[in-house]
């Protein structure tokens, strides 16, 4: 069982209020070290000098969207293997097969519950401790 207090987490949202309610969901989950970004470019800019276990990114952003970013992941051989967790309010059909595509870990719907996104992140990493 992987502790929540020793993973990392990266989240990439345009949207102050939805990063905060992640941030706040993930600490009842009982992780600590998260940290958060407005968009796909600052993300990267993020991870140039930060390892993160895990990256829970909105579809929809400014300058470079969560797909651009999933893709920038998935071919630095540093982060290739970073859980993604790609956010979704009403993506369509075929953003969602080209996430698949290249290689999204996990969906994870809005409005989300402490519940769902624990699930979705134990199906990535397997059962989780924490609070």
């Amino acid at each position: 069982m992987i502790s929540a207090s020793s993973m990392s987490v990266l989240l990439v949202d345009d949207q102050t209020s939805i990063r905060s309610i992640l941030r706040n969901t993930l600490a009842q989950i009982g992780f600590v070290q998260i940290a958060g970004v407005r968009n796909g470019v600052e993300a990267l800019e993020h991870l140039k000098s930060n390892s993160v276990h895990l990256i829970i990114s909105d579809f929809n952003m400014p300058d470079m969207d969560g797909l651009e970013l999933l893709k920038a992941v998935r071919s630095n051989a540093r982060t290739a293997k970073t859980g993604f967790i790609m956010l979704t309010g009403q993506a369509s059909k075929e953003l969602v097969q080209q996430a698949v595509a290249e290689g999204v870990n996990n969906f994870l719907a809005k409005p989300f519950t402490a519940s769902s996104l624990k699930s979705r992140i134990e199906a990535v990493f397997g059962p989780i401790s924490g609070a």
